[in-house]
């Protein structure tokens, strides 16, 4: 089994714990499995259907598009802002919902995971990304979750990768996303 899988991390914070997240995916991931971190979220413009113009999309929003629609299904890292996701992920699934029918990201599987501080580990954030690439037109995977709660404790003095709990947990949603990808599910 083999897949490509875009990953998309909702903070921008150097040291972010769900950036972390993503470099651990990144390190445990299934042999034959790759993931790519998509860099440069923050430079992607607000969408704007004004902007969203064939031949004139700005480029890091094109860049965006293309890296999407090169890949087998896509893996969404999440922290919470004030009970919901971040804005820049909220951007990056808004501009990958368009041109409206023809998604970058429509029919592929989709999985969100993360964490966060709180008691929960982010879960309204990632259910609310959940919602907003579904409808956007991603395949949700909502079997596949990891919610990692008190980041900022847990994650001290330990990167996610080192963490093999965290480890295990994380390369077991990789597996299964690769599967939905290559269309091998049980």
């Amino acid at each position: 089994m083999s897949a490509r899988i875009l990953a998309l991390v909702g903070s921008l914070r150097a040291a972010s714990h769900n950036r972390q997240l993503a470099e651990a995916a990144v390190k445990h991931a299934p042999e034959g499995v790759t993931i790519e971190l998509f860099e440069g979220l923050e430079t992607i413009p607000f969408y704007n259907e004004d902007i969203d113009v064939e031949a004139s999309v700005p480029e890091p929003a094109a860049r965006l598009r293309a890296a999407a629609a090169e890949v087998d299904a896509l893996l969404l890292f999440s922290p919470e802002y004030n009970g919901t996701m971040p804005a820049v992920l909220k951007n990056a699934i808004d501009w990958l919902s368009r041109p409206y029918g023809a998604s970058a990201i429509a029919g592929k599987p989709v999985a969100v995971v993360g964490t966060a501080y709180g008691q929960y580990g982010g879960v309204w954030a990632q259910d609310e990304a959940r919602k907003a690439v579904g409808i956007a037109g991603g395949t949700v995977l909502e079997d596949l979750k990891l919610s990692i709660p008190g980041s900022v404790v847990r994650f001290a003095e330990t990167h996610p990768a080192d963490d093999a709990e965290v480890a295990t947990a994380l390369a077991e949603v990789v597996q299964r996303l690769s599967a939905h990808a290559s269309g091998v599910t049980a």
